[in-house]
């Protein structure tokens, strides 16, 4: 008997990073961690900067990473609509390291234009780019 799956879209500004058929998917609400099967409740929610993980037919893990965005849950259809989305094999590690340090370095020794929310979202993204590199490791590993 095959699994349930539900039509899941990922959608940014610039692209359509994904759209079919999935078993499950996880993702990180404002709230905390999200985990959404197949029939789940109609649902809206804000998205921080992290993972969205989708479980393919037959079990195809694939890993997104997301810049925030919003996630929208109706029966048969899932969307996640995303500031920024980058498929996780597309992420560039030495790039969010350095914006890790920028971000770091700007927080330590603020200027005269300095603007701490703009750093603290600016390190909150690279910090969720290297987790989700981090976790795309493990599974290749």
């Amino acid at each position: 008997m095959a699994a349930m799956t539900v039509h899941l879209d990922v959608v940014s500004a610039e692209q359509n990073i994904f759209s079919g058929r999935v078993e499950t998917i996880q993702v990180t609400g404002s709230e905390g961690d999200l985990g959404i099967y197949p029939g789940h409740a109609p649902l809206l929610t804000a998205l921080k900067p992290g993972m969205v993980r989708l479980v393919k037919q037959h079990g195809v893990e694939e890993l997104i990473y997301i810049a925030g965005g919003i996630l929208e849950v109706q029966p048969g259809n899932v969307s996640v609509l995303a500031d920024v989305a980058t498929r996780a094999t597309d992420l560039d590690e030495a790039a969010a390291l350095e914006a890790k340090k920028n971000a770091e370095e700007l927080i330590a020794n603020p200027s005269n234009d300095f603007n701490y929310a703009e750093a603290a979202s600016e390190l909150a993204q690279a910090i969720a780019q290297l987790r989700v590199i981090n976790k795309l490791k493990k599974q290749i590993g």
